[in-house]
């Protein structure tokens, strides 16, 4: 028979509480699978259908975990010690963590074979990868959580099932359920695309769900309270009592009516402000949105368990997604969240909460806990850019999580308590936000007080007592305005205070709520202009700010965005949106301990973007990076799943060098990071690497900065890029068409050439142009075809816009640049970045480069040679700029700055031990191999040719035999890490730059 949810939930509890806390891989692997699949997923027959230690062929025979073959799961099993975010040395020496080192057995499974799903467990937590996105991030399920998640490894033995989490199920369910919600009532307004009438229609979504959440989480005295209140009434009367139930909700209950109806007199003051404005449009509704309120969303679903983080975003994405995207409003996953919060203040508390807990015993440890416990309740987080709260509102539930902690300790001990004993410190109040859009600015505040309401229930439990939710006696601070025009110390609700104008910019702040209102005053100037006299201010001093600020490449920003870039860089125009923050931020924390950490297109951390940054922040500011994440692909959290970001990004966490001590440091009379010198990086995989600095590339290396340059810094031949068209497609000739135009037009013969940009020469794509740099004006009139293009082209570049490619309407049948050398390398200026090398090659005059790929004329073996190495690599993978994550190679900043060998002593910081022609010739011949070896396979594209998967093996062989030569002429150790060559590079830089 099979198992009910609730036998099941048993049987994971006492599945769970067997295994805490130990497991050994060797010994009790297949035991313990067999036990998970049988006992708590209900998989019948278990040991007849997974496979342990079953073979799998890499350059040794290796064995994997485990495998399931009907549902494609393929297990990587470590014993309970073992940390799976750590690398660990493999038989053939390669450094892996267990995940990298399961994908390695997947890659080498016959395609028939090959997992859907990659499970990485230590007894103690399992980690789940979906091999369909093997850059995203892995779902996480701790053993301690089994009970209430065990359907997260339900498609583990149902092939239907997906390894989504409970809580991000529901909240996307809830989601859907107000996507209908809104788009059923927005149907009932008059206006429907007035700004007023959508305002409305947001509080009026946000009072609702808080109601609906409010009767499942036992808010209310009554489950489905709201639900059977509203079903009482036809559907033409539904509006005139919702009405009058805001009302109660607003009014303390001394304050009601004492006549008032059982069924209103029985719902809570509420407070907060959340139902205060009474002049929102609220249309008529109709049989639609009462059935969806009261059958779907009351009756029909359960609340309770929605993960207030995620559905913060989930929520707001009812909003149009133009609109988001313009605003540049992508949302957070919690794992995603936790990348910044762990390493800039989490890591260090649950470390110092555990050396408490397991250091300290009786009275001495209840003094440590609650002092400890005072600290974090002592904290101000600040996210300048909070749009629906996730970040603080996951930041609130894991300091809550950890004070629990704290809790059971304490409450484990009953005479460690006091007649003053506090069973909750930390407040919502001690969490700050700006947001510019003011419904994202009440659902924050609405998903912070749902995680207050979940958090307290968990409280309850330890303390064994009831507590009071209601009224709501707590809010965060979380402003509506432009976090770029305004000063971050002085957010703080007073009521009825008088719009603040800055009288530079006659900017107008206001919360459009008439009882409360928030001061906020412009970033450039203090200077404010009051209807009346202020209250003096009380400055904030935030102990983290954190956050994802918006996602704005330079080339989308709006008209107000770019005006708001302005201020920060003046002399430069082409940085991101979010540098702002960083220098934003960079100027509040001067003589502060405050840390900071910012989620942010990779952008910033690569290519030109880096010099003009930095700069600024290291030298002006004094900031050092204190951690940060590699580029990792953006996962958001949306119902909304056509506009999922598909963004790359980095995370930096940094401080200012110049510290002093600030309250909360003082008050807890220990630093706010345990080991604060530590500097961490971690890798897309979730490795670590120490650092003894991290540079603004994300690099062990010194803080140095490469700024465009317009010429070579060493003596070597120039980069140009190729050949731009600006034709309108009119000079171009694709390979279908060839043979007709040929046909056709058979004079024109001598004047086709191939083209070719990146994608054509890395995939072997024949394409065509016409080239009539030598062609006489009597030649082109013969050619009928041709001279109808040409005039096609002039009337194009006639036409524009642009001045420039106005005036070259002159000269119709030649492209804008005519660089035609005899021989020259190309390089694609933009490549995959899963390859080891960037393709390279010689071409001559027969092929014409256009502007998607860089040429060097009349270079040699020698230049091919170094620039194909994995020195010069290593150099371009550190400061290129990206295209997602695709390798940009550009001239100013990858090749005009690299640091050249030297051969005669003038240009190098290292002098190599061999010089001039011997050198040279060496590298030549082993130049020379590479191309032999690709020049054996004419029908594989350099596309195929440097694939991973199938790079032929004397290719790869002639190129770690051009490294080696190339490592050689710098006087580097053969053993050296791509890190530490950087690094080499870098100081060679340093050196050569200071000569210059």
């Amino acid at each position: 028979m099979a198992k009910t949810a609730i036998n099941r939930k048993k049987a994971a509890k006492e599945f769970a509480d067997f295994w805490k806390n130990k497991g050994d891989e060797r010994q009790e692997t297949a035991r313990f699978w067999i036990g998970l699949l049988c006992d708590v997923l209900g998989m019948e027959n278990p040991a007849k259908r997974i496979e342990f230690e079953k073979k799998v062929q890499l350059k040794h025979t290796s064995f994997i975990d485990a495998y399931i073959p009907e549902t494609k799961v393929l297990i990587e099993q470590k014993s309970s010690d073992v940390d799976l975010r750590k690398e660990a040395k493999q038989s053939d020496g390669a450094m892996l963590t267990p995940y990298r080192q399961a994908k390695r057995y997947a890659d080498e499974m016959p395609n028939s074979l090959r997992p859907n799903w990659i499970v990485v467990c230590n007894f103690q937590e399992f980690q789940i990868y979906d091999m369909e996105k093997p850059q995203g991030e892995p779902v996480q399920v701790l053993l301690e959580d089994l009970p209430d998640k065990f359907e997260c490894l339900q498609f583990m033995v149902d092939t239907k099932k997906t390894a989504v989490s409970p809580e991000e199920q529901i909240s996307l369910k809830a989601g859907e359920l107000v996507g209908k919600l809104y788009d059923a009532i927005l149907k009932q307004y008059k206006n429907p695309e007035n700004a007023e009438t959508l305002r409305s229609l947001n509080i009026l979504c946000v009072r609702l769900v808080f109601l609906l959440y409010a009767e499942d989480a036992g808010i209310f005295p009554e489950k489905d309270m709201f639900g059977r209140y509203l079903a009482k009434f036809r559907p033409d009367e539904a509006r005139k009592n919702l009405m009058e139930l805001f009302t109660v909700l607003n009014t303390k209950p001394e304050n009601r009516d004492p006549y008032l109806n059982d069924d209103l007199a029985a719902f809570p003051y509420v407070n907060g402000g959340l139902f205060a404005e009474r002049e929102i449009e609220i249309p008529r509704f109709n049989e639609e949105i009462v059935d969806i309120l009261v059958n779907k969303a009351s009756a029909g679903f359960d609340w309770s368990e929605i993960s207030p983080t995620i559905f913060g975003a989930v929520f707001e994405s009812t909003l149009n997604p133009e609109t988001r995207r313009k605003g540049g409003m992508h949302y957070t996953s919690i794992a995603n969240i936790h990348k910044v919060i762990d390493p800039l203040f989490l890591d260090d508390f649950h470390a110092e909460f555990k050396k408490i807990a397991e250091t300290s015993h009786g009275t001495s440890q209840k003094v440590k806990l609650e002092q400890f416990r005072n600290k974090i309740a002592s904290l101000k987080f600040l996210d300048p850019a909070c749009g629906s709260g996730n970040f603080l509102t996951e930041t609130y539930i894991s300091l809550r999580r950890l004070e629990n902690e704290i809790l059971k300790i304490i409450h484990g001990n009953q005479q460690l308590l006091g007649s003053d004993f506090s069973p909750i410190k930390v407040k919502i109040s001690q969490f700050y936000g700006i947001e510019i859009n003011d419904f994202a600015v009440t659902v924050a505040k609405t998903a912070l007080w749902i995680a207050e309401s979940q958090m307290m229930k968990e409280t309850e439990e330890i303390v064994d007592e009831d507590l009071d939710f209601l009224p709501l006696s707590t809010s965060a601070t979380i402003v509506e305005g432009n976090a770029l025009r305004m000063d971050w110390r002085y957010l703080r609700e007073e009521e009825k205070i008088p719009t603040i104008k800055a009288k530079k910019t006659n900017l107008i702040y206001e919360v459009r709520e008439p009882e409360v209102k928030y001061e906020a005053i412009n970033l450039i100037t203090d200077e404010i202009n009051v209807g009346k006299p202020q209250q003096k201010k009380s400055e904030n001093h935030y102990d983290y700010i954190m956050g994802n600020p918006p996602f704005v490449g330079n080339n989308q920003m709006s008209k107000e965005q770019r005006s708001d870039l302005s201020p920060f860089f003046p002399k430069n125009k082409t940085m991101d949106y979010v540098a702002c923050w960083y220098v934003k931020t960079a100027e509040l924390i001067q003589k502060t301990s405050t840390k900071a950490a910012f989620v942010s297109t990779n952008s910033i951390t690569q290519g030109e973007q880096v010099a003009v940054l930095w700069e600024l922040l290291l030298k002006q500011y004094s900031v050092q990076i204190d951690f940060a994440w590699q580029t990792f692909r953006w996962k958001n959290e949306t119902a909304d799943k056509k506009n999922m970001a598909a963004v790359h990004c980095v995370v930096i966490g940094f401080s200012c060098r110049n510290k002093k001590t600030t309250r909360s440091t003082a008050a807890s009379g220990t630093s706010p990071n345990l080991g604060e010198d530590l500097k961490r990086i971690f890798n897309a995989d979730g490795s670590v690497i120490k650092a003894k600095n991290i540079n603004p590339y994300i690099l062990d290396c010194p803080d140095v900065l490469i700024g465009c340059r317009s010429k070579p810094l060493c003596d070597v031949s120039e980069i140009r890029k190729g050949n731009q068209p600006t034709d309108g497609g009119n000079l171009i000739i694709d390979a279908e068409d060839y043979e007709k135009f040929i046909k056709q037009e058979p004079s024109a013969k001598k004047y086709i050439k191939n083209l070719i940009g990146a994608k054509e020469f890395i995939n072997n794509i024949p394409r065509y142009c016409l080239w009539l740099v030598d062609a006489s004006p009597a030649e082109i009139r013969k050619m009928p075809l041709v001279l109808k293009r040409i005039e096609a082209v002039r009337k194009m570049r006639l036409a524009s816009s642009d001045p420039s490619t106005v005036r070259l309407a002159d000269t119709p049948a030649l492209f804008r640049e005519t660089n035609h050398p005899d021989k020259f390398i190309v390089i694609p200026s933009v490549s995959s970045e899963n390859r080891q090398y960037v393709p390279m090659g010689f071409l001559n005059s027969d092929t014409i480069p256009t502007n998607l790929v860089l040429i060097i004329p009349n270079a040699s073996l020698y230049h091919f040679g170094v620039l194909t190495s994995s020195v010069h690599m290593a150099w371009m993978r550190a400061v290129c700029g990206r295209l997602e994550s695709r390798y940009r190679y550009s001239k100013d900043i990858v090749y005009n700055n690299f640091p050249w060998p030297d051969l005669s002593g003038s240009c190098a910081a290292t002098s190599p031990k061999r010089r001039g022609k011997e050198i040279k010739e060496k590298i030549e011949k082993t130049a020379q191999a590479v191309l032999d070896a690709r020049a054996k396979y004419p029908d594989s594209s350099l596309a195929d040719l440097y694939d991973e998967t199938t790079m032929p093996p004397d290719l790869r062989k002639a190129h770690k035999e051009n490294d080696k030569a190339v490592m050689a002429v710098y006087g580097f150790n053969q053993k050296m890490s791509e890190a530490e060559i950087v690094a080499e590079l870098f100081k060679m830089y340093e050196k050569l730059t200071k000569k210059k």
